[in-house]
């Protein structure tokens, strides 16, 4: 069964590695609206694992914005 990446795994990582993620995110995202376009996509259920795991990338890092949860180098630092 194809699942994204939990939340919790996301918050241990910093801010450039969030990016990348989300980047490769929204590249896998564009390359399986392609396959579905062409008929090609097999496994229709990993649309919608990537978008999920997209929303959770915005979740952590709007979390950091907000100051609601920092990041890993910020752990134990309760100011």
């Amino acid at each position: 069964m194809a699942t994204g990446t939990p939340a919790a795994d996301l918050r241990e990582l910093n801010e450039e590695e969030l990016v990348a993620k989300l980047r490769e995110g929204k590249e896998e995202l564009f390359n399986l609206r392609f396959q579905m376009a062409t008929g090609q996509l097999q496994n229709n259920r990993r649309l919608r694992v990537v978008r999920h795991e997209i929303a959770r990338i915005y979740t952590v890092m709007r979390e950091r914005e907000l100051g609601l949860a920092s990041g890993p180098e910020g752990k134990g630092d309760a100011a």
